[in-house]
């Protein structure tokens, strides 16, 4: 799998390089085996599968210790639209901040631990990173704060990584300063 993570690393990672049949099989690898994905100095929690955003579902939306968002893609190599999984992971990590309500994703990640752990997401986060009630608080208070703010992460898996996705995706990952800017419907005035 190719893997691309933070700006830390400029470079893209290949680690235990496999063959799965179906983009799902990808998604639910990671889904169930997490730490699989080498983020660095991270341990994740995927807390939903196929996430339903306006753009599309998420194949896999993770969280941390400390409240950082994930948002995880998976391509195979043979899918056409390869090419667009970055533009297509930062649309639905815009349409996740735009469109989405905290309490409702809340309620969305709280059916989905009751559907795969039964059990609350808030218990869940818990149990899965070894925290008390008000650790639990503080990282929902965090996750908050990131999604409201924009601050996700977005990691891209693939079988194989195309070649024109080793330039485009360091360069993304060197150059991903984005700052708030006003939106608007028609031209901006100063």
């Amino acid at each position: 799998m190719a893997i691309i993570v933070s700006k830390k690393g400029s470079q893209t990672q290949v680690v235990n390089k496999s063959d799965f049949a179906l983009e799902r099989n990808l998604r639910d690898y990671i889904c169930d085996y997490p730490e699989a994905i080498p983020v660095e100095d991270k341990r994740l929690l995927v807390a939903a599968r196929e996430l339903q955003t306006e753009s599309g579902p998420i194949d896999a939306f993770a969280v941390d210790k400390d409240g950082e968002l994930y948002i995880v893609e998976t391509k195979l190599y043979r899918n056409p639209d390869k090419r667009t999984v970055v533009a297509q992971a930062l649309d639905y990590g815009a349409s996740l901040w735009r469109h989405a309500d905290f309490n409702q994703l809340l309620s969305t990640l709280d059916e989905a631990a009751e559907k795969q752990w039964r059990m609350p997401f808030r218990e869940r986060l818990a149990e899965f990173f070894s925290i008390e009630e008000e650790g639990v608080d503080s990282l929902i208070e965090s996750m908050r704060r990131n999604l409201s703010d924009g601050k996700l992460k977005f990691v891209v898996l693939m079988n194989r990584l195309e070649e024109r996705l080793k330039d485009l995706i360091p360069y993304v990952n060197e150059n991903s300063e984005f700052e708030p800017q006003p939106l608007c419907e028609r031209r901006c005035t100063p």
